[in-house]
């Protein structure tokens, strides 16, 4: 059985190719010992000459790199069984050169020459299944103490290399998450809510919304709660932006004492003309008004993205699409851009492409993700989110919300289930998971129906000790 290989290119992306020259048993080993669904977890565009195909589901074509760190393992193994040295330490300590998507057209796959028809080609990718099949690795040279490969295996490849250290979170559930609620919520609890909220240690609420009361009635109350958030000293250290569709709103929102704003766009044309009655541009018209004025009270302000991955009218969305309304928002003054997945339809083979659209217009930290879980993939979205570098994340607490304009889009990923999904990261959020389950209890009952948290309503049955969590 011929050899394998393992070739970089000025891709990010790792690729498995045809064998060269034999490879040792040692290399084998090590890749079988590697995790094969750690190899095939993202798939990805390959250069032509590799034989790349697109959203190929078995070929090899990670990103990023460093998230596969027996890559440089096995370099290290070549090199020294190249020279003779029998050292087992390595070096991991490499960067990867990132270079843009390639949107190219779909390549045919190239198949395996077998054991008996020649010297397999160069640029040909392997499948997990045909590696697996084909490959396997000596277990008493695992148990060998003085073995390289046992030395690598303790060394356990990581995924999940790279993620930030820290995580906000922007709590929206006293805005997006009650705006689509039937039942009247008093502005005592909202108020009580955001108090509770930000006792748990979420650093930003957003407080409600400065829109008409005949589109969003749930929200009539907006100088009430502004008011009573202004007065409660406990609250000082959050922040409270406010939405505003407008400079009329705006300015209604500033009179009521908000310090910070959001406005919010689409990145379809049909919601934006159920949604605030106009078309993209002239939607960006009005935003640029409202920076404007907002620049001059020296007044931060937040832009939104809607429907970045599908829209309840036009289905799909194109990538190029939301990066351009991105851009315009990010251009125009607005500190951070939050991409909102409304109806929930995003996979992770969704949601790549579109961060990366508009990563190469918005510098990353700039950018944050918005996404509901109609079709339960909000979790595995942000996962990929942050692998991605994306380090501000919304959500709503209860998984409160859902937009009046989209049909089907249920509520936001709970603020619960994103801080145990952080926290199982080991990624600081400076939130208690504790009190933010409380909070979601309270608002809930009030509504009448359990919290939308399967973390907070798994951790209230099983009776764990939050503080171990």
């Amino acid at each position: 059985m011929a050899g394998l290989a393992v070739a970089r290119h000025s891709s990010p992306s790792l690729k498995l190719v045809g064998g060269v020259a034999s490879s040792s048993p040692r290399f084998l080993s090590i890749l079988g010992m590697a995790s094969l669904a750690e190899l095939d977890y993202m798939p990805r565009q390959a250069e032509p000459e590799f034989g790349g195909i697109r959203n190929s589901r078995n070929g090899f074509c990670t990103r990023p790199l460093e998230l596969v760190a027996f890559m440089k393992m096995a370099d290290s193994v070549d090199s020294r069984e190249s020279s003779g040295s029998t050292a087992s330490s390595f070096d991991f300590n490499f960067r990867e050169e990132r270079s843009p998507r390639s949107y190219t057209q779909n390549r045919s796959r190239q198949g395996l020459h077998s054991p008996g028809a020649g010297s397999p080609r160069t640029g040909v990718f392997i499948s997990k299944h045909q590696l697996s099949r084909n490959y396997s690795y000596s277990t008493e040279a695992l148990s060998d103490p003085a073995n390289d490969v046992t030395q690598i295996r303790r060394v356990k490849p990581k995924l999940l290399r790279g993620l930030p250290h820290f995580v906000k979170i922007v709590e929206v559930g006293p805005r997006d998450g009650l705006q689509n609620e039937k039942i009247s919520v008093p502005t005592h609890i909202k108020v009580e809510l955001i108090r509770r909220l930000v006792d748990a240690g979420l650093p930003v609420v957003e407080a409600t919304s400065f829109v008409s009361p005949k589109w969003v009635p749930q929200l009539a109350d907006a100088k009430d709660v502004m008011a009573s958030v202004k007065s409660l000293k406990s609250l000082k250290e959050a922040r409270f932006p406010v939405l505003t569709p407008n400079l009329k709103g705006f300015e209604a929102a500033v009179a009521a004492g908000a310090k910070e704003v959001a406005i919010f766009a689409a990145a379809s044309e049909s919601f934006t003309k159920s949604n605030i009655n106009c078309t993209i541009d002239e939607s960006l018209q009005r935003y640029r008004q409202v920076c404007e004025a907002s620049k001059k009270l020296g007044i931060p302000v937040r832009g939104y993205v809607s429907c970045v991955v599908g829209c309840p009218t036009e289905g799909s969305v194109p990538p190029r699409q939301v990066a351009r309304v991105a851009k315009e928002l990010y251009e125009m003054g607005c500190y951070e851009i939050s991409l909102g997945d409304t109806i929930g339809v995003g996979t992770p083979g969704t949601v790549v492409p579109m961060l990366e659209a508009v990563m190469a217009e918005v510098p990353v930290h700039r950018l944050a993700v918005h996404f509901h879980d109609t079709y339960g993939q909000a979790l595995a979205n942000i996962l990929t989110s942050v692998q991605m570098g994306i380090s501000v994340v919304d959500s709503s607490v209860a998984g409160l919300g859902g937009c009046p304009y989209a049909k089907g889009a249920s509520g936001n990923v709970a603020t619960e289930d994103v801080v145990y999904l952080l926290n199982g990261l080991g990624i600081q959020t400076n939130v208690d998971l504790k009190k933010v389950i409380t909070a979601g209890e309270f608002i809930s009952k009030h509504l009448g129906r359990q919290s939308g948290s399967k973390a907070a309503l798994a951790l209230s049955k099983t009776g764990c000790d939050l503080s171990k969590i």
